[in-house]
């Protein structure tokens, strides 16, 4: 394939460059041609904010199985950490279809591989990447149908509004793309091949968090990701429970840097094993540390060896004071990607009128999604603690159904912003919904700890497409919880 113009990035501070490209199908015998046009503007980065110039707009991109590569020129004038968006499609796929889950894009920059999309479903997703460090003048995206990678009935994968961004030097934004992680994907035997991340705990999202260093004038970065599910560690019931959803969060990877914007030597840290934090001892691919995920709870390895690899972009962060499922939240197709991996992996319980008795997961639009702030005046830590549960009581009856499903050990134990759900009837909506109640919860040998709630920060359901509804739930108050006081009320409509 041809492309006949090249993408021009200003020099500005964010310098982005927008290339949709269309190609057509030629008579037999015929070359293949296709035609591009170029939008050209500046970005924001860090508080910045600059004017731009534009050059029109194109079509799509298709990558197709069995067809040559397609090849992407672009050309930065203000070299800087370089991401990609763009709006992914792949007909005939479905990540609720064993067997059709995703088509597979590796993208590679100047022959250089840099990530693998894993896309899925016919409809376009909004996806950002990492490309690495792009010094100012030309190059070639490249990206590859990875037919050993996909789907065997998938045949292709649509690209629309690609768009390439540099981040230059001196910004916030800079300093948190230059040192995020790239991280290989899982190859375990007893899960599926090496590319089982095509199918199963596939990386969505990354993002970073920032905060004073050990000391003076140092930064530490912190990288967070959010995968489809975790094979392992906590049983999908209690990851329902406990954190609010059945996908794996984890901070994976630190590090800090000094006042120039250097890694302080021996100062990162990555999430090993058993939940270890270790000493990076790998190599780096410029100031990004490469880790392979290796246990089937996703933790960190320092050593690589998996053909996947994924570079997400982390320049998003999450909020303050926010639990870490605003991530999600703030990608709400996360919700529906987390549902159908668990449809087609069969942990959904059959529908019936019980289902909300059994701790069994059901289907995952039956949830109330809360998140809870909550204090305890004491450490809450061992074999004894006290926790919280919700309670939600419906209009039509007087049963209370509660988050940790009467298993004291799935009640909320952590004072963090803390996301639960609460299994409730097939076909409830939100309007349904009566009260909701905050209940002590006692593990092992009662502490007498005295547990306040003092929020309920967002509350919502999925609709039919998996996908959050408006939350139509906050609370702010502070209600104090103890043996003698077990319940309150802290919603009513």
């Amino acid at each position: 394939m041809r492309i006949t113009r090249l993408l021009t990035a200003s020099a500005a501070a964010v310098a982005t460059a927008t290339a949709a490209l269309a190609a057509t199908v030629p008579a037999p015998g015929a070359a293949l041609a296709a035609s591009s046009t170029a939008q050209a503007t500046f970005g924001q980065a860090g508080s910045g904010q600059a004017g731009g110039e534009q050059a029109g707009h194109g079509r799509d991109i298709q990558v197709r199985r069995g067809h040559p590569d397609v090849r992407v020129p672009v050309v930065v004038k203000g070299g800087g950490e370089a991401l990609v968006d763009l709006d992914a499609a792949a007909p005939g796929t479905d990540w609720a279809a064993k067997g059709g889950e995703s088509a597979v894009v590796s993208i590679y920059v100047d022959e250089r591989y840099a990530t693998d999309l894993v896309v899925s479903g016919d409809q376009p997703l909004h996806r950002q990447l990492a490309l690495g460090e792009l010094r100012a003048g030309p190059h070639t995206l490249r990206l590859r149908f990875a037919a050993e990678r996909s789907a065997s009935g998938s045949g292709s994968v649509r690209l629309d509004d690609v768009t390439v961004t540099t981040y230059r030097p001196g910004t916030a934004d800079y300093l948190a793309l230059r040192f995020a992680p790239i991280v290989y994907g899982r190859n375990l035997a007893e899960l599926g091949s090496p590319y089982q991340n095509a199918t199963t705990d596939t990386p969505l999202i990354a993002w970073h968090e920032t905060a004073p260093g050990s000391a003076p004038g140092r930064t530490k970065l912190t990288y967070s990701l959010i995968w489809s599910n975790e094979d392992g560690g906590t049983n999908t019931p209690a990851l329902m429970a406990r954190w609010g959803r059945t996908t794996d969060i984890e901070w994976i990877y630190d590090v800090e840097v000094d006042e120039h914007g250097r890694r302080v030597p021996g100062s990162d840290t990555y999430q090993a094993a058993n939940h270890q934090t270790l000493h990076f001892s790998g190599t780096y691919e410029g100031d990004h540390a490469l880790l392979e995920t290796c246990t089937s709870n996703n933790n960190m390895c320092d050593k690589v060896d998996d053909p996947m690899r994924f570079f997400l972009s982390a320049l998003q962060t999450r909020p303050a004071g926010q639990a870490r499922e605003a991530v999600m939240d703030a990608n709400p197709w996360t919700y529906q990607i987390m549902a159908k991996e668990m449809l087609r992996e069969g942990k959904i319980e059959a529908p019936s009128a019980t289902t909300p008795a059994t701790p069994e997961v059901s289907d995952q639009r039956d949830y109330l999604y809360a998140v809870v702030t909550k204090t305890t005046d004491r450490a809450n830590n061992g074999s004894s603690w006290v926790g919280v549960s919700l309670g939600v009581r419906l209009k039509n009856g007087d049963t209370v159904y509660v988050s940790n499903h009467v298993d004291p050990t799935w009640s909320i134990q952590r004072d963090d912003p803390a996301a639960t759900t609460v299994e409730l009837p097939p076909g409830t909506t939100a309007g349904d919904i009566a009260e909701i109640t905050a209940n002590r919860v006692a593990v092992g040998t009662d502490t007498g700890a005295v547990v306040h709630v003092t929020g309920i920060t967002r509350g919502f359901l999925l609709g039919q497409d998996y996908r959050p509804q408006q939350s139509f739930l906050t609370w702010s108050g502070d209600v104090a919880l103890d043996a003698a006081t077990p319940t309150a009320v802290v919603w009513r409509r």
